[in-house]
């Protein structure tokens, strides 16, 4: 009789695992949130789920200087989904440090400030597998979301990509009608410039390779570059940022430091003219808000 029981004890403890493994392979339906409790969600994984987030970091859409063409064509764009019109998917791509990531937040916040509803949730790259699973959720909702992807990219070994190809366009379910795709990447295509050469050196045909690995860019129906800024667009951004502050320096002073520090940096863009007037705000006793 104790070597039944311990049997069945051993017999038990497996399937247990078993059911285990199988709950981890093929995990039960996910609870809807409440999407009434924010504008904005994070995917998460491990477990899945759609955290709210209180208070989404962003500038106004006023101070984004120098990408006047792409924030019109993207504010466009995203109010005509908003009001259930047709849009096209969007890869905003680029010089680093230009606004991309921060254009998309800001029209967002300029969608929601024209008391049109519509809720964004983040999708990090690593999380990509998991996608199919998050469409649904949000195909299975009311509300019109935009989902966000921020430095999209794909090294060579990387197979992350196709679980986005068949979601963005070509899948039998395909794209749920209330849900938009943004994704911000320095790379056009998504893919390193050297990967691209090395499927032309390698394939056995190298013309159906490369549009194997080019595919995915084309499924993104409006393409916005960023470019580097000039200096004038620089300092243009950083007088924009001291208007918008209240902070009063002299204009001769301003332009000189301005020049000295993005030439310490060796670069020029709306990220390195925040972080010169985040300095500037500190040194003059000015808290940013």
């Amino acid at each position: 009789m104790k070597d039944e029981d311990t049997a069945d004890r051993g017999l038990q403890d497996t399937a247990g695992r078993i059911a285990a493994a199988l709950e981890r392979m093929a995990p039960a339906p996910l609870d809807a949130p409440d999407f009434d409790a924010s504008e904005a969600f994070v995917w998460q994984t491990g477990p899945e789920r759609l955290t709210p987030v209180a208070k989404v970091s962003r500038v106004n859409l006023d101070l984004l200087l120098g990408v006047d063409r792409a924030r019109d064509i993207l504010l466009a764009n995203t109010l005509q989904f908003a009001r259930g019109h047709g849009a096209n998917n969007a890869l905003l791509w680029g010089a680093r440090g230009m606004g991309k990531s921060s254009l998309v937040k800001a029209v967002h916040a300029e969608v929601l400030r024209q008391d049109i509803p519509l809720k964004i949730v983040e999708l990090q790259r690593e999380d990509l597998p998991t996608v199919s699973r998050l469409m649904q959720l949000l195909g299975a909702s009311s509300h019109r979301f935009l989902l966000f992807c921020d430095d999209l990219s794909f090294s060579s070994d990387d197979q992350h990509y196709k679980s986005l190809k068949a979601v963005l366009d070509g899948g039998i379910a395909g794209r749920p009608e209330n849900v938009l795709f943004y994704a911000t990447s320095n790379r056009r295509h998504l893919m390193p410039r050297d990967m691209i050469e090395n499927e032309r050196s390698s394939a056995i045909n190298p013309s159906e390779a490369v549009e194997e690995k080019v595919s995915l860019s084309d499924r993104f129906g409006l393409w916005l570059g960023f470019h580097p800024c000039t200096q004038d667009d620089f300092l243009a951004m950083i007088d924009g940022y001291c208007a918008h502050y209240g902070l009063t320096v002299d204009a001769e002073t301003l332009r000189a430091e301005a020049i000295e520090w993005q030439a310490t940096r060796g670069a020029r863009s709306g990220r390195v003219a925040w972080q010169f007037f985040t300095d500037l705000a500190g040194r003059h006793g000015l808290a940013i808000t």
